[in-house]
């Protein structure tokens, strides 16, 4: 097998892990003396839980560069690898989920997943409406339950239709992999939900 074969796609794939491995809510915490995230409310190194530390500021700021940073992937790799942007993304989607730098112990990717969205979106590869879509279904479903594993999974559930209406069937399948993917992430969540004991956002159950 030539290796110039695997060569690309294997690079396309590392750049997206080490930017989506990138870890911003456990170092934004620490470098302002708010702890360490991992030891707080659920252990989960996402916007969500930042929130649990009382700091609006760092868990708008985490949000915002875990959506950047699978964003930040796409541009990369459509500069360095243009025929394999979607193994930066797969990779930047497994970097945030699994880092390697927290012993695999990572997020659950529903904000880098829309930063890829918004990616292939800039790159003109999708319709904007397909990150509308997701954002409104995000934010919407957030408001509506107060649950943020339900606004999370809501969102990623109805993302490979919406890519695949936009004619990218390849992007619905890959779309379809990472919901597979988020909704293992979120197990936990949806056995609390069943209970009756998963934490609302801003509500007295959160933190």
């Amino acid at each position: 097998m030539d290796l110039e074969l695997i060569a690309a796609p294997l690079l396309a794939f590392l750049a997206g892990y080490a930017l989506g491995a990138i870890p911003f809510g456990v170092l934004l915490t620490r470098l302002t003396g708010a702890g360490d995230l991992r030891t707080i409310g659920s252990g989960n190194i996402g916007a969500t839980n930042v929130l649990r530390t009382g700091r609006k500021g760092l868990a708008a700021a985490t949000l915002l560069l875990d959506i950047v940073k699978g964003t930040a992937a796409l541009a990369v790799a459509s500069l360095l690898f243009p025929e394999h942007i979607s193994f930066a993304a797969f990779g930047a989607f497994i970097g945030h989920l699994y880092p390697v730098w927290l012993k695999f112990a990572g997020g659950k990717g529903v904000a880098t997943y829309f930063g890829l969205i918004l990616g292939y979106c800039i790159l003109g590869a999708l319709h904007w409406w397909v990150a509308a879509i997701y954002a409104g279904l995000w934010v919407g479903t957030l408001a509506l339950t107060r649950y943020s594993s339900v606004a999370g999974m809501t969102a990623a559930l109805l993302s490979p239709a919406a890519a695949a209406v936009s004619g990218r069937f390849d992007l619905a399948l890959l779309f379809l992999g990472f919901g597979l993917i988020l909704f293992w992430k979120h197990r936990a969540n949806l056995e609390r939900l069943l209970a009756g004991t998963e934490p609302q956002v801003g509500g007295r159950k959160d933190g």
